[in-house]
């Protein structure tokens, strides 16, 4: 009886993870198509960084609700301020900028490519050689990303959005392979201080260099903001460390294959976008090598 009723409660429990990773994957999938309302009324950095405050804000009021303590370790504070250098301020600031000259669907792509470029540079760092599938996944990922960048108006036009969303995801891993000592601190307000730490400096920096008109937010925008703060950068947060504590970090990786997709197709109703036959070979060359390097992952951890 005991194991039967056990065992229900790990079916359960891992049922409710799936559900946190969709929504997860959907929530992060909506925002490349969302930020793009955004971007019409503000420049990149200060439209992710005000999104990314906001939602900071969020983070930290939910971890006063649990109790969480904000006291960050002194021998973390490098850790950490790095993390949200690249985590945060790379990957988001990056990723919006890149959209200034790619679409949804070519931007969120190329982004979502990190865990080919994960397992790349874990050879170096760590010794973890590559075997075959995990070549092969290096090669199918590369294949679909010069099928995206192989069409017509790529010179001149396209270039520095490629440039933008490949730094994003090859910093991106580089901080996935670079920070696997966890920083002790309870996960929401260790989320608020990243998230926080990362989206100041792109505010600062736009006030700057982008000098957005802070009232220019139309109606469109003011909602894709709100969207933003409240759903990636908040709710989604706990719903991914909710399925961390559910599922394998395997599975739960693999699921984020999701993100690139939502983001491409909820493009087309939103945004107009197309989906042609060359978008279509990249996506499944794409996702089929970083799936195949995600499975590989998996079985070293």
């Amino acid at each position: 009886m005991r194991s039967e009723a056990a065992a229900s409660i790990e079916t359960a429990h891992q049922r409710s993870g799936r559900i946190l990773l969709m929504v997860t994957a959907v929530g992060w999938g909506l925002n490349w198509s969302v930020l793009k309302f955004v971007l019409q009324d503000w420049p990149p950095l200060f439209a992710r960084g005000s999104a990314g405050l906001l939602g900071a804000i969020g983070l930290a009021a939910v971890a006063v609700l649990r109790g969480e303590h904000f006291a960050v370790p002194r021998e973390a504070r490098l850790r950490l301020a790095m993390a949200a250098g690249i985590n945060v301020f790379a990957w988001m600031g990056f990723t919006a900028l890149s959209l200034n000259w790619l679409k949804v669907s070519e931007g969120a792509l190329i982004a979502y490519s990190m865990p080919i470029w994960a397992m790349l540079i874990a050879w170096p760092l760590h010794g973890e050689r590559p075997n075959s599938r995990s070549l092969l996944a290096l090669a199918l990922g590369i294949a679909g990303i010069a099928v995206l960048m192989g069409g017509p108006d790529l010179a001149g036009v396209k270039l520095p959005g490629i440039l933008f969303a490949l730094a994003a995801a090859i910093l991106f891993a580089i901080g996935t392979i670079t920070a696997r000592t966890p920083i002790p601190m309870p996960p929401t307000a260790l989320t608020a201080w990243q998230v926080a730490l990362g989206c100041l400096p792109m505010v600062i920096l736009s006030l700057f260099l982008e000098q957005p008109r802070v009232f220019a937010l139309s109606l469109p925008g003011l909602l894709g903001l709100a969207y933003m703060a409240a759903g990636p950068m908040a709710l989604c947060y706990l719903t991914w460390f909710g399925a961390l504590r559910r599922l394998p970090a395997s599975v739960a990786a693999t699921g984020m294959l999701l993100v690139p997709v939502v983001g491409v197709l909820s493009a087309i109703p939103l945004l107009g976008d197309s989906l042609g036959g060359r978008e279509l070979i990249a996506i499944a060359l794409t996702l089929s090598g970083v799936g195949l390097a995600l499975r590989r992952s998996g079985e070293v951890s």
